[in-house]
Order: structure tokens, then sequence, then C-alpha cells
């Protein structure tokens, strides 16, 4: 089969589907190796780049997914109804923030470093899409594990988890002692 016809039936299976494709089932679908039809769709993503188009592929995690460039937001609402956009505030952002670098976690342990209570957040970033129950802990009352999803991984353009910053170690001791300092206060009062 030619190359084009190929990224024809690639371009088919991704704007159908919507959500992200797996490679593997890409591959399947065209009857090639992963490794060819990985090629393939980033030579795809290149041309769409190069050729300044409203849409891209963008990878997530070994998956792949047709959207709209962030360019053509304001285009796509001139013609749909505004979207509905989330807020995150800093309740939600600590807490995401707790769940991306810890998952699979419990609610216990996000309350346990937050200090306070979590249920309201982890219910909102349920409902955002940005995470999702995992599993449960084989622990007395098997608690619910949660972690991120793909719409958090599109929602902050990366690829995959390896991708998120890391503290160093004096980023982390600096945290440790602000904890340690903003606990003594709560302690003093």
């Amino acid at each position: 089969m030619k190359i084009e016809k190929l990224q024809g039936a690639i371009e088919a299976i991704l704007f159908t589907m919507g959500d992200s494709v797996e490679l593997e089932k890409i591959a399947a679908a065209i009857g090639h190796d992963e490794e060819t039809t990985r090629k393939l769709i980033h030579n795809m993503m290149d041309r769409y780049e190069e050729e300044s188009r409203g849409i891209r592929i963008i990878e997530l995690d070994n998956s792949f997914q047709m959207c709209t460039k962030k360019e053509m937001y304001e285009y796509l609402i001139r013609v749909a109804k505004q979207p509905k956009r989330y807020v995150l505030t800093d309740v939600l952002l600590e807490t995401l923030s707790i769940i991306a670098y810890k998952q699979p976690v419990t609610k216990l342990e996000i309350e346990k470093i937050r200090g306070v209570k979590s249920d309201h957040a982890v219910n909102k970033l349920v409902e955002y899409g940005l995470v999702e129950e995992t599993g449960r802990l084989e622990a007395p009352g098997r608690p619910l594990l949660f972690g991120t999803t793909e719409e958090f991984l599109r929602r902050f353009s990366v690829h995959s988890l390896d991708e998120l910053p890391r503290l160093n170690e004096e980023q982390i001791e600096h945290f440790k002692e602000e904890a340690e300092d903003e606990a003594q206060l709560k302690l003093d009062i």
C-alpha cells in the first residue's frame, strides 16, 4: 500500500475515533508493525506543522489523537457556543500535583500531605476529567486509588508522566523547612 494511502487510513482512524488511539491498534488496522506506523504518524505530525494546518496529531503515552491547534480556538468560538472553561484554583492545582506525582494515591494520603480534607478537590478533578479512580488499595476498607487521565496529559501538554518537572533535593529541603515552620506557627497560636 502506498504511504499516502496508509497515512490517509491513519488520518481517518484518528479523526473518526475522536479520542486517543493506541499505536498497537493503529498498526493492526493498517497491517504494519508499530515502528513503521509510528514513523508514518510522526511524518504526518511534521507535515501538519509545516503546512500551517488547523489540526495536529498529538502523542499521549503511546497513543495518538487528532485535535485542533490551540491557535485556532478564537475561530472556533465564533462558530460554536463558547465551551465551558474550568478554573483550576490553587487548592485544585495543589491536589492535582499531589496526585500526579504520587499516583496511585488515596484521599487519605492526599489529606496527610495537604493537612486538610480533600474530598471536594478530588471530586472536582474527577468531574473535570483530569483524575480518575484507578482501583482500590489492598488494605482495610479498600480505599479508592486515584491517578491522572489522558485529559490531564492533553491539558498540560505532556506526552507522558515522565515529562513532569522533577524537583531537585535543594527544593525539597526548602519545602520541608517551610512546612516545619508553618506547623510550628500553628502550634504557637
